[in-house]
């Protein structure tokens, strides 16, 4: 391609690009979400952003793509490589027991490694299937959760399986990364991230949230009302506190203190591609720590070649290209960050609620919708179409 054709196509094929994704992210708000946003870099110029709303939700609060949002799953990739900067400066290791650090607070700790916890292969219960947890879920208690309590639901419940004889997805793993991360260091889990991580990478609207309170303009999450929740969600999940509207509560004003380190951080899509950007290009670890975070265990276990976790943070080789990823998803707030495995393409699916993420048969239409979002951004990263896309126009 001659230079003075570069400039003109790559614009153009921007705007394709764009138009794709928000044709894709108003199907999503048309399938029930108040609120979508995506944000594309590919690298190679200004990113790609779209930001798309229901008129109720835009009457309230007009989505940008500066919005704070809560990121739920998607803390566990901040807090692994916090424990990958201390075991670069011999703080920690990842074949550390977890009673060295957490005596007697694990049954079975002794065989439980800082390895296991963060690829969750240690066998230990998901405290937020504890019935104690619910009414922080609905955000009818506001209480203030710390990692040790959070880490004592999630053991008093017996263990999956014995520690690293498989993979299992547990919050609790991470409720006691929280409670390693505070007692190795003497700092909370807010300071460790201000200082380690938002600061040095100059991310204004990243923090670990202890309570309700937002810092900037940020994004108003929503569920369904009990009424208009659809049948299919079970009876415990049907009422969540909140402002009423349209249909919906507004569930912007509940605590994620019962996220804690495995779920509790605030960011927004550009930070958060800006923080992707610095751990995959190793501004954040040594290269034998960056390799630790992507060494994986497959998730399904007769698919060896299929997707793999790591340590906070999951690969998958898609026709599109291999990505690193991780999703996240709270009340209100539900996205999926991307980057490639050098930090050089990174995109954000951000959608304003997160019910249908937990109970996908109950909301058919949003779920599919949502995966094509999902894919078409992945693809956009690598300046490829999603699969099929020509033929859905």
């Amino acid at each position: 391609m001659s230079a003075h054709h570069g400039p003109a196509t790559d614009s153009g094929s921007r705007a394709q690009q764009r138009d794709r994704l928000a044709q894709l992210a108003r199907k999503v708000v048309a399938a029930g979400a108040p609120g979508v946003m995506v944000r594309v870099d590919d690298g190679r110029g200004k990113p790609v952003e779209v930001a798309e709303q229901a008129p109720w939700a835009r009457s309230e609060h007009r989505l940008r793509l500066s919005d704070e949002f809560r990121m739920g799953s998607n803390t566990k990739t901040m807090m692994a490589t916090l424990v990958l900067q201390l075991t670069a400066e011999g703080k920690l290791a990842l074949t550390d027991p977890v009673d060295k650090w957490l005596p007697g607070q694990v049954p079975g700790g002794h065989a439980i490694t800082l390895r296991m916890l963060l690829n969750h292969t240690s066998g230990l219960a998901d405290y937020t299937e504890d019935p104690a947890l619910l009414p922080s879920i609905l955000g009818k208690d506001q209480r203030r959760w710390t990692s040790e309590r959070l880490l004592a639901v999630g053991v008093r419940h017996d263990p999956l399986f014995a520690p690293g004889a498989k993979w299992s997805y547990s919050n609790t793993n991470y409720a006691a990364v929280g409670a390693v991360l505070e007692n190795a260091t003497g700092n909370s889990l807010a300071e460790l991230v201000r200082d380690r991580i938002a600061r040095p990478l100059g991310l204004k609207h990243t923090y670990y949230a202890e309570d309700s309170t937002w810092r900037g303009p940020h994004a108003r999450g929503y569920e369904p009302d009990a009424t208009h929740m659809p049948p299919g969600v079970p009876t415990e999940f049907r009422d969540y506190a909140g402002v009423p509207r349209a249909g919906h509560v507004d569930v912007s004003a509940n605590s994620p203190s019962w996220g804690g380190a495995a779920g509790a951080v605030v960011s927004t899509a550009r930070d958060w591609d800006r923080f992707s950007t610095a751990l995959m290009s190793g501004r954040l670890l040594p290269a034998a720590q960056l390799a630790q975070l992507r060494t994986t265990v497959p998730i399904f276990p007769d698919r060896p070649k299929g997707p793999g976790y790591g340590l906070g943070i999951e690969t998958l080789t898609t026709e599109c290209g291999t990505v690193w990823s991780h999703d996240g998803g709270i009340p209100g707030y539900l996205s999926t960050h991307l980057t490639d495995p050098t930090g050089k393409r990174t995109a954000s699916v951000l959608i304003s609620t997160e019910a249908f993420a937990e109970f996908p048969d109950a909301f058919p239409a949003l779920a599919t919708a949502s995966r094509a979002l999902q894919s078409a951004t992945l693809c956009a990263m690598f300046g490829k179409p999603a699969p099929g896309a020509a033929r859905t126009g």
